[in-house]
């Protein structure tokens, strides 16, 4: 019964994996989450990030939902920062809680140092429950009076709770020359260097595999309201896979000093994704939506998760600011 527990669970997080996964769709928006190595690479001091994702509530009673917050700080070379996040799904009430302090180092090279390599790590803990008592296995079931899981189970389980060392690394590139009309930009990360055990099974082993990501892309200025940027995610772990192409685009409105955004995602043999938002000031907000177009169409007829980020950054005003022309 143990090892069909184990099949049953596994089978629920493969499923995700090759559909929606513990991911997000705005994922360069939570910077810390999408690489380390991005801690502290902003224009400004501070950076206070917000993330809430909810899906599968069209076929699921428990829908999977995400929730991230994240302070980081630039510090010339050095970022620093800490990410608190919350995955809670299914029946089970399965949740992780997961709190990282990263920092990043910036290289700047290059005959004008406008290319730097951020070099960043996470080193932190997660910690995983799972209510047993909400759980029903094949040993309760009674074929009497219609059939009801009614008996006692005889399972035995180890801690329903687990509290693991979790390690990160990643590396950015990024070209930082100011009024020029292509930036791009590169990553790799490699999550769960350490490779925790967990299991909630007595006596079970079970290592947390690798996770790779490289993400790549490079914000192209059309004209001097109109930018747009085409990016690139791959995510490998185990026998999952994901590749997903977007383009956001943004409108700059002179007269209110607003950047409007908008664009789409197309995440392979899972969702099309449309997204909006708009940029004021210190504040970023964006929302979009997970059109799903897998397999599983026929049941949640095409609907998927919806997604919501705010981001607010800091800059300490300058006390000798150095005049400028005004934006052209």
């Amino acid at each position: 019964m143990k090892k069909l527990l184990l099949a049953a669970l596994l089978g629920v997080f493969a499923f995700s994996s090759q559909a929606q996964d513990f991911h997000l769709s705005q994922y360069d928006a939570a910077a810390l989450n999408a690489n380390p190595g991005m801690t502290g690479v902003f224009k400004g001091d501070y950076r206070i990030h917000g993330h809430f994702r909810t899906q599968w509530q069209a076929i699921a009673t428990r829908p999977f939902t995400t929730g991230l917050i994240s302070f980081d700080a630039n510090k010339g070379k050095w970022g620093w920062g800490v990410q608190a996040a919350n995955f809670n799904a299914g029946t089970g009430s399965y949740n992780v809680i997961s709190i990282l302090p990263s920092a990043a180092f910036k290289i700047p090279f290059g005959k004008k140092k406008f290319s730097f390599f951020s070099l960043g790590a996470q080193v932190g803990i997660f910690q995983k429950s799972i209510k047993m008592s909400a759980l029903t296995f094949g040993d309760q079931y009674s074929p009497y009076n219609g059939g009801a899981f009614v008996n006692s189970t005889q399972e035995t389980f180890g801690d329903a709770n687990q509290l693991n060392l979790d390690v990160n690394v990643g590396v950015m590139y990024y070209y930082a020359k100011p009024k020029i009309r292509v930036n791009p930009f590169a990553g790799v990360t490699v999550y769960h260097v350490n490779r925790p055990s967990e299991s909630f099974v007595q006596d079970g082993a079970n290592k947390l595999p690798f996770r790779y990501q490289a993400i790549a892309g490079a914000r192209v200025v059309l004209t001097n309201k109109i930018a747009i940027i085409p990016k690139v995610l791959w995510q490998h772990q185990e026998k999952a896979n994901e590749l997903q192409f977007s383009a956001l685009a943004q409108f700059y409105l002179e007269s209110y000093d607003i950047f409007l955004l908008g664009g789409g995602t197309y995440r392979s043999k899972d969702a099309a994704i449309l997204e909006f938002g708009a940029k004021y000031g210190p504040w970023t907000g964006r929302i979009s939506y997970d059109i799903n177009t897998s397999s599983l169409t026929n049941a949640t007829n095409g609907r998927g998760g919806t997604e919501l980020s705010v981001t607010y950054i800091f800059n300490r005003p300058n006390p000798n600011p150095v005049p400028t022309c005004p934006k052209l």
